[in-house]
């Protein structure tokens, strides 16, 4: 078990995952970062983007996480996500639907709070169109 980290996924909704595993890479808002068993702690927010969660050298898990915070230590893993969805899970169709209706907010915003909060949005659905390989057109 020492060679192994527990990683914990929680989102408000429910704990997602709790289990031993090799290494898992999470987005961080400075960029992805491993975590092998014996990482020095650390504490990360987390962008949206792709958890990958590895046995041996194979991914085993991916999830997208809509942002949140990570919290390492030398033994475990934990990630507070603001929502995560297993990336298989993603509906390709609703997730483009979605990108293009905030692109549509986007352009219709009018204060800069408005232009703000649809910027957040749309870059959480840009994520997650390319978490699913689909890519998203720069608005």
């Amino acid at each position: 078990m020492a060679d192994k980290v527990e990683f914990e996924l929680v989102s408000p909704e429910k704990l997602l995952a709790s289990q031993p595993v090799d290494m898992v890479v999470v987005p961080g808002t400075e960029g992805d970062f491993g975590v092998l068993a014996g990482h020095a702690p650390l504490i990360s927010t987390v962008r949206p983007g792709v958890i990958d969660v590895y046995e041996g050298d194979r991914v085993v898990d991916r999830v997208f996480v809509a942002g949140g915070f990570a919290e390492v230590t030398e033994t475990r893993c934990t990630v507070l996500a603001e929502q995560a969805i297993p990336v298989a899970e993603i509906d390709r169709a609703k997730a483009e639907q979605e990108f293009k209706d905030l692109s549509e907010d986007l352009d219709d915003a009018k204060t800069d709070a408005d232009k703000a909060e649809a910027e957040a949005k749309l870059a959480i659905a840009r994520a997650k169109l390319d978490a699913i390989g689909a890519g998203a057109t720069a608005h």
